[in-house]
């Protein structure tokens, strides 16, 4: 195992979360696309939102996708992302 899996494995553990239901890629990925495309400190407060919108029903592949959409977006300027 990897210190991030143990790390991961020790935190679900810790929070009582099933390891099986964070797609650590999809948090992965997202972070990376809003630390390039907006700023790095944008990438863990962006995946702790996405956190809470998940908790509240909304789905993590649906958040996650739109919210890349956005940081990709967003060099084109916060107004290219209203509507």
């Amino acid at each position: 195992m990897s210190v991030l899996e143990d790390w991961m494995s020790a935190v679900c553990r810790e929070l009582g979360l099933e390891r099986g239901d964070i797609d650590r890629d999809l948090v992965l990925d997202l972070a990376r696309d809003v630390a390039h495309g907006v700023a790095r400190p944008g990438a863990p407060l962006t995946a702790y939102l996405l956190g809470l919108a998940v908790g509240r029903g909304v789905p993590a592949r649906d958040a996650a996708a739109r919210l890349t959409e956005m940081a990709e977006a967003w060099g084109a300027g916060p107004a290219a992302d209203a509507g």
